[in-house]
């Protein structure tokens, strides 16, 4: 089974770091000001990886 990107949103401060990084992967919610997943299968990998490491509340992680 492939693993999946998910976004703990109660966590998320709303800074669109990932979006601007993947925006193929994640979208911000303008109306609860909170990132979302879009594509949860994922996208390119490596951009991925760096809306992780640049997520300032390191709530987005891969679940297997």
């Amino acid at each position: 089974m492939a693993r999946a990107v998910y976004l703990e949103e109660d966590e998320c401060i709303g800074c669109g770091m990932c979006q601007d990084i993947c925006p193929e992967v994640f979208s911000l919610d303008e109306e609860r000001n909170k990132a979302k997943v879009i594509k949860p299968e994922g996208g390119a990998e490596n951009l991925i990886e760096e809306a992780i490491d640049a997520c300032p509340v390191a709530c987005i992680h891969w679940r297997e």
